[in-house]
């Protein structure tokens, strides 16, 4: 079975039995807070890290962060708190 269609059937039970898709289909959940903090659980790791720019690695492709005086307030093998002033956020696969 290709990976899309394993994709589509992993989408297909979390719809039928009502789960987050999150879970099943191995994605970041990802929460703004205004312009002022992100928090990324389920990443996999730093790219890049500087006051202007945070690259962070997940599962399929990366998310880039670009701002001012922007900081890691919190990582963990889980979950990556970012604060700062958030210009922009952009996906990348």
């Amino acid at each position: 079975m290709g990976r899309r269609r394993i994709t589509a059937l992993r989408s297909e039970l979390a719809d039928f039995f009502e789960l987050p898709k999150d879970i099943l289909l191995d994605l970041p959940r990802i929460t703004l807070l205004g312009n002022l903090r992100l928090v990324i659980e389920n990443h996999r790791g730093l790219i890049q890290y500087d006051s202007v720019k945070i690259r962070v690695c997940l599962e399929k492709g990366e998310v880039v962060l670009s701002g001012d005086d922007l900081h890691i307030s919190m990582i963990s093998k889980e979950e990556i708190v970012i604060d700062g002033q958030l210009k922009g956020v952009m996906f990348y696969d």
